[in-house]
């Protein structure tokens, strides 16, 4: 499912597949955020933000309604680490980003901005 599909995608779809289905969505999304952040579309990226924020309350609520299951939590361990090995990857190639942000808002320091 690529950036549109996951915007779009109804709630039941990701249901469908279960928890890892949200966390497959999640990964995908910040995946995407990824190379948009790559090519320099952070229009795109904070679009993608809020589509994973949405994502994340949904996993929130199915998740306290029914677990996951011991052979799905490796798979959930290593989804996560790439999701947040592409976070980090997201951040340092927005520090440069920001801190230019900062300078043209006047606070140079990005005091108010991180």
């Amino acid at each position: 499912m690529n950036a549109p599909e996951l915007m779009m995608a109804p709630e039941e779809d990701v249901q469908t597949r279960g928890l890892l289905g949200y966390y497959e969505a999640i990964e995908q999304a910040s995946q995407d955020m990824l190379d948009a952040a790559r090519s320099g579309d952070w229009d795109t990226v904070v679009r993608l933000e809020g589509a994973c924020a949405v994502l994340i309350a949904q996993l929130k609520h199915a998740a306290s309604e029914r677990p996951l299951h011991s052979e799905e939590v490796t798979l959930k361990s290593r989804i996560m680490q790439r999701i947040l090995r592409n976070d980090a990857e997201i951040r340092n190639l927005a520090e440069p980003w920001i801190n230019d942000l900062s300078r043209m808002t006047g606070h140079p320091d990005g005091e108010h901005l991180h």
